[in-house]
């Protein structure tokens, strides 16, 4: 069974790919469909069709991560704190880290991108 986060986001994308929202061009578009989506989410869990939200805004936080930002690793982008974050194997939990991040990663590194950082390609 899907958690709550799953579902609101795949119902989420679902209304984006029907709508054929274009987020580069209307980014807050799907801060507006999350918080909808949430909302439904927690009416239909109080009529007892799923588990109760314990944190509708926590919620819509993790979804709008999963939908635009880097899944379970945006917090850590967020906290001023962290100054490194260190992927030490492909996998974590089983989860091949493309899954994990929600998408699939690329680096690109030559002599000379490993002598001066930047922005990735």
């Amino acid at each position: 069974m899907p958690t709550a986060v799953a579902s609101i986001t795949e119902r989420v994308r679902e209304r984006l790919r029907q709508g054929g929202v274009d987020l580069a061009a209307r980014p807050e578009a799907a801060g507006t469909l999350v918080r909808e989506e949430v909302r439904r989410y927690a009416e239909r869990a109080l009529a007892g069709d799923g588990p109760l939200l314990g944190d509708e805004p926590g919620t819509a936080r993790q979804v709008l991560a999963q939908l635009t930002g880097y899944g379970p690793l945006q917090p850590l982008f967020d906290d001023p704190s962290v100054e490194e974050i260190w992927v030490k194997s492909p996998k974590r939990g089983g989860l091949p880290l493309d899954r994990w991040i929600g998408g699939p990663l690329s680096l690109h590194l030559d002599p000379q991108s490993a002598k001066s950082p930047r922005e990735p390609r």
